[in-house]
């Protein structure tokens, strides 16, 4: 290819690790970079992290908020064949054992980008014989001929939305507007739709469905605007997931972008938001309601904070309460609440029970009771006495220990899906 713009002296490493680089700006499949060991929010079969290989960083494109964006200078500016992509792929898919994800900036066109990943997918399928999980990057405006040969080939595709607010793609991503966004995605979910309707032996339209990701703070925007923006799209198109990236102040700096890059926390809490709609049965409003601060809080997990509006509900009876009344307890997750409702059928649960389940008592303990019986002991800072489930004192003693005893643990049991 004449784009091809590689220094003399890069080998195969050197593009793979520049591709790593790049892979910031493309946040999926079980990445998880906002997380670390202080917070965490464990998953049962938690998605391993698939490594992402780029077709290319030279991009026509020219988003303010993107470091591939065409104005900015980079060191290594790359455009790979279909068949070297696919053996990289290979390769890395190989290396990881999980998996592989191609995407790729905007090269020349979004057609031309997309017929070349199509080619690599052809490759990768019928020439190196590689059938394991393969997502593919679907560019802006693709035309549907092409999203449908991806989807034959990979088992996951997605196309970015990015901007939670539309009148940001005439202000830092002109050449991208939301027609060219959800028309690729109202297409995919009709065809994963159809899909599902297939006779026996007919292959699978990307059988692992397709995600999105969405940049928090690029425009000012609210997270209960983020989290409307998810609700309607796992609604409309059945999104298997939305990603969340934080907003990063570019080098460059113009004058349309905010100031401050968005912090590590927020996005944090947008992830549990997040898995609060699609697994939990809550709702943006649920969350954020419109009368109230439309900003996620710092100090408590988003599933704590609603917990603390509704005190009237609790504690829940473990051994009465409906699956409904079991998930919104802070500490109990999904896998736990459906535990509890098959184990208490044979015998009546008790604290210790619940413990050796694998249930977030440090959390839990303050919203429930085991057979008539309160366990919570109150918080250090607390005068040492028996508080009883009715006493005045016990929303003083539940938020307290939820904000100084417990910290920013988050909620543990935020259940998540695979993406095999």
């Amino acid at each position: 290819m004449s784009n091809i713009i590689i220094p003399k002296n890069a080998d195969i490493d050197g593009i793979v690790e520049q591709m790593r680089s790049d892979a910031c700006f493309d946040v999926a499949d079980g990445e998880a970079p906002y997380f670390n060991d202080a917070f965490p929010i464990k998953r049962t079969g938690t998605p391993p992290k698939v490594p992402k290989v780029f077709l290319s960083n030279n991009c026509v494109f020219d988003c303010q908020y993107c470091g591939m964006r065409k104005s900015k200078e980079k060191r290594c500016r790359y455009t790979e064949t279909p068949r070297e992509l696919a053996e990289i792929a290979v390769k890395e898919a190989h290396n990881n054992g999980h998996g592989v994800f191609i995407s790729s900036s905007v090269f020349r066109s979004a057609d031309y980008t997309e017929e070349l990943i199509i080619e690599a997918l052809k490759i990768i399928r019928s020439e190196l014989y590689y059938q394991g999980y393969v997502h593919a990057k679907i560019m802006p405006g693709a035309d549907p001929l092409l999203i449908a040969q991806a989807g034959m080939l990979a088992d996951r595709i997605s196309v970015n939305i990015e901007l939670a607010n539309s009148e940001g793609y005439k202000t830092i991503a002109k050449e991208k507007n939301k027609s060219n966004i959800l028309s690729p995605m109202s297409f995919i979910a009709q065809k994963i739709k159809e899909s599902g309707r297939r006779r026996w032996g007919e292959k699978t339209f990307a059988r692992s469905g397709q995600t999105t990701q969405v940049m928090a703070g690029a425009m000012g925007e609210t997270d209960r605007t983020l989290l409307v923006l998810a609700e309607a799209l796992y609604k409309k198109y059945a999104l298997r997931r939305v990603y969340y990236s934080p907003f990063g102040v570019p080098s460059h700096s113009p004058e349309c972008l905010p100031a401050n890059s968005t912090p590590k926390w927020r996005v944090r809490r947008l992830y549990q938001a997040d898995r609060l709609l699609q697994n939990y049965g809550f709702k943006a409003d649920d969350l954020l309601p419109e009368q109230q601060s439309p900003l996620l809080e710092q100090s408590l997990d988003p599933k704590a904070v609603w917990a603390l509006r509704h005190l009237s509900m609790y504690p829940v009876e473990i051994n009465k309460a409906d699956y409904f009344s079991l998930v919104r307890v802070p500490g109990l997750g999904v896998n736990s609440a459906n535990k509890i409702i098959n184990e208490r059928k044979q015998h009546k649960m008790t604290h210790e029970m619940l413990r050796k389940m694998g249930v977030w008592m440090n959390r839990a303990q303050f919203f429930i009771t085991c057979d008539g019986k309160y366990e919570a002991a109150p918080p250090d800072g607390f005068e040492r006495r028996v508080f009883s489930n009715t006493g005045s004192d016990w929303p003083e003693m539940l938020e307290f220990a939820l904000t100084e005893k417990l910290g920013d643990e988050g909620d543990g049991h935020l259940a998540d899906d695979s993406p095999c």
